[in-house]
């Protein structure tokens, strides 16, 4: 398995070691339900340095984006950070991913760990023709991401850079501790928080001074299960459980990172279908008997099985059981009712609005 540069840190701690993505990741350092609360109520760091940064550079860099990716990247100014897609002919989910824009002719994609080849091979093939340059540089960057109310003052804390100015979905380059790196304001927890960027043999030095600056604010290692919960309760889809190629951005309830008439891969697909009408759609639901739900467990509609989970979990803020199960289109309606197979008895379920958690923007 492979492993960040921030490893041998993971151990000091006594991180719960998993495989994940073929990198071998902390779960969690003291319990998912202890580090989930202190993103929530304050602020957590993650080490996510497993996850894929490719390049792009050239004089159609923009032009391969805008055809390659689902979302707007004509009218991307330099420091902006937009969520969007990979997608296949056929409409599916290659990857969701971020585009940074470095500059007029550069930019980043952060890509998910699981799918970094994968993508890569994927962008090199539908690059034919286009004069661009592509790099996958993932195994030379470390990625740490600081999550929660109290996250901006923690980071204000070892850099002069004004950290109120990097808007939401925005990056700058900025000085840290002597060393140039990429400060970026996205997320993955519905907190507000930052991700750092750096050469990874400075992942260590970032690392721990966060954890100094932050222990006063009661900032707490998180691992990959309160991450996962985190996004779960807002509303943010993973990849492999929530989309994939057998999935389409429609039924996937990514629209929003469609960016109709700009003429891209799937798009006349994606066109048709929204015509036609979707068959089915991914749909928020929260548990009406005790029980959790995970991914992989049978789905019952009317009494006749459809499908698996998406995903699903207790949700340790909200104090409930939620999940995203995908739905024939007339169940998608909030109120409906539908039941999971769970350890061999059903139990029911009823479709709610899918972002279970919003801040309290300042």
């Amino acid at each position: 398995m492979k492993r960040t540069p921030l490893y041998e840190i993971h151990k000091k701690l006594g991180g719960k070691l998993i495989e994940f993505a073929g990198f071998e990741m902390p779960v969690m350092y003291s319990s998912i339900i202890e580090e989930h609360l202190a993103v929530r109520e304050r602020a957590g760091i993650f080490d996510v340095s497993h996850m894929g940064e490719i390049f792009v550079k050239g004089e159609e860099a923009t032009k391969f984006l805008q055809w390659v990716t689902s979302n707007e990247v004509e009218k991307m100014k330099k420091g902006r950070a937009r969520y969007s897609s990979f997608p296949t002919e056929k409409g599916t989910v290659v990857d969701d991913l971020l585009v940074y824009k470095l500059d007029e002719d550069e930019y980043m994609l952060v890509v998910n760990a699981s799918n970094t080849d994968k993508d890569f091979r994927w962008i090199v093939e539908k690059g034919k023709g286009f004069d661009v340059k592509l790099e996958n540089k993932s195994a030379e960057i470390a990625q740490i991401a600081i999550q929660g109310p109290r996250s901006q003052e923690i980071l204000q804390k070892i850099t002069d850079y004004e950290l109120s100015s990097i808007r939401y979905y925005h990056f700058a380059v900025i000085e840290l501790l002597g060393e140039k790196v990429i400060v970026s304001r996205t997320g993955y927890t519905g907190e507000d928080g930052f991700e750092i960027y750096s050469p990874a043999e400075l992942g260590v030095k970032y690392w721990n001074a966060l954890m100094e600056a932050g222990r006063s604010y009661g900032l707490k290692p998180a691992g990959l299960g309160a991450r996962d919960t985190l996004r779960l309760e807002a509303g943010m889809n993973l990849y492999g459980n929530d989309m994939d190629e057998t999935t389409t951005l429609l039924e996937a309830d990514l629209e929003w990172i469609i960016k109709w008439g700009k003429k891209f891969i799937g798009e006349s697909a994606l066109a048709k279908q929204k015509e036609e009408g979707l068959e089915r759609k991914l749909a928020g639901f929260e548990m009406l008997e005790k029980a959790v739900p995970r991914h992989g467990y049978k789905l019952f509609v009317d009494g006749k099985e459809y499908g698996k989970l998406a995903s699903g979990s207790y949700a340790p803020y909200l104090k409930k059981n939620i999940g995203n199960a995908y739905l024939p289109i007339e169940k998608t309606k909030l109120g409906s009712e539908f039941e999971i197979e769970i350890r061999g008895r059903k139990y029911k379920a009823v479709v709610v609005p899918r972002q279970f958690y919003k801040r309290e923007k300042k």
